[in-house]
């Protein structure tokens, strides 16, 4: 039996790579992707054929993950319950799909993934399985009763590495634990279960990986700005750049004035809450940057349209339904509304914070002529507005009317 595994050469998944090996009688194809974890990657084939995998597979996938996972999401303007960028979520799919071409290519009978049972990772790596390889089998460990009986806790598993001699760094206390992409930077569990704990304060400081505090940020605002093709960025300060090439940009500058730190308590999927800190730099400009030409170019019951489906959208993305008719759908409705999303957006960055400073596009649907408050040069007649007001208040009329009728006025 061969085994394609998600792995990453952290404690979990290197127990889990080992336990597979042994409990399935299998040959275990170790697989990472490289969606921007950078130093997290050194050395990790290595380790991975030392743990017993009989290959491993470590693709760099960023300039997909930028350009067909989240330049069409900012399209969407997604944002899930109004804070989270979906950082792990948009991730998720790209690796699972990656997976299922690895367990064709080697003809693997499943995939596995060292996702807990209670979080909504699961759900993704395992929805995307189905939508593109029904056939395969998937193995979550953290779901069988004999792994969670073996490994109630982490002391247990650093206890198995030690005694067969596999290689990993890990302790049996730590504060949290992160997920780290191109998008974003998150954290999770240990000392951060408690949402009344404050994870902006000064002992947290070196929780942060890819930003600075917003307090410690630079005393003098910088300004950028960020070209767009049809709802893609292009262009940052006039330098010409693929979706990778904006993302790392982006994440930079954002990183250097302490953009884009968000804490919430979300709703998982599965049915709990949980709490998340993340860090998103360079997706926070972007989102905010995107969301400023549309208001320049984008008609107006298009883009409220667009805006009523962003709950949803965002949450297909969240719940793990990336590679569903109703997201490709969408889709299609998103592409549509961002064919003149073209020209320049400038913003300031400053201690945590985006303005925006300025926008300009060659399909502006803006005209200073109509909009204009001066009288004498508007070319908009503000005695047709007398009607329109009528025509609008007729139906409240009709029913203040009834309402003092009843009352007996």
């Amino acid at each position: 039996m061969k085994i394609v595994l998600a792995y990453s050469g952290g404690l979990d998944t290197s127990v889990i790579l080992r336990w597979l090996k042994e409990n399935y009688q299998a040959e275990i194809i170790a697989f990472c992707a490289d969606i921007g974890q950078e130093e997290e990657l050194e050395g990790l084939e290595e380790k991975a054929l030392r743990t017993g995998a009989s290959k491993c597979y470590i693709d760099n996938l960023q300039e997909e993950f930028a350009r067909d996972f989240i330049f069409p999401m900012i399209q969407a303007g997604a944002i899930y319950e109004g804070q989270y960028f979906l950082g792990t979520s948009i991730a998720r799919p790209l690796i699972a799909k990656r997976m299922v071409e690895i367990a064709r290519k080697e003809k693997a009978e499943a995939i596995a993934h060292g996702a807990t049972g209670k979080g909504n990772d699961q759900v993704r790596f395992e929805l995307t399985a189905a939508a593109l390889a029904p056939e395969l089998r998937v193995i979550a460990p953290w779901r069988e009763e004999r792994f969670r009986k073996q490994f109630p806790g982490r002391a247990e598993m650093i206890a198995f590495t030690r005694a067969n001699q596999i290689p990993v760094a890990a302790t049996a206390e730590t504060p949290y634990s992160t997920d780290r992409n191109l998008l974003h930077i998150s954290f999770e569990s240990g000392v951060l279960e408690d949402p009344w704990f404050d994870a902006s304060s000064k002992e947290m400081r070196d929780m942060y990986k890819l930003s600075v505090a917003p307090e410690d940020a630079p005393d003098e605002p910088e300004h950028v700005d960020l070209a767009f093709e049809n709802g893609n960025c292009v262009a940052v300060n006039g330098k010409s750049l693929s979706p990778l090439g904006v993302m790392q940009t982006l994440n930079k500058l954002g990183g250097k004035h302490g953009i884009g730190r968000v804490d919430i308590v979300e709703n998982r999927f599965v049915g709990m809450k949980g709490r998340g800190v993340y860090e998103t730099p360079g997706g926070a400009i972007l989102h905010f940057a995107h969301g400023q030409m549309e208001t320049l170019t984008m008609d107006r019951e298009v883009m409220h349209l667009r805006d009523s489906l962003i709950p949803k959208y965002s949450s297909l993305v969240y719940n793990g339904f990336w590679f569903s008719p109703e997201r490709e759908a969408l889709q299609a409705l998103v592409s549509e509304t961002q064919r003149d999303v073209t020209g320049v957006v400038r913003l300031k960055l400053y201690k945590g914070n985006i303005i925006v400073a300025g926008r300009k596009s060659p399909k502006s649907l803006y005209d200073p002529q109509i909009a204009t408050m001066e009288g004498d040069t508007s070319t908009y007649d503000q005695s047709d507005a007398t009607g329109f007001i009528r025509l609008n208040a007729l139906r409240l009329k009709v029913r203040a009317a009834l309402k003092a009728k009843g009352r007996g006025d």
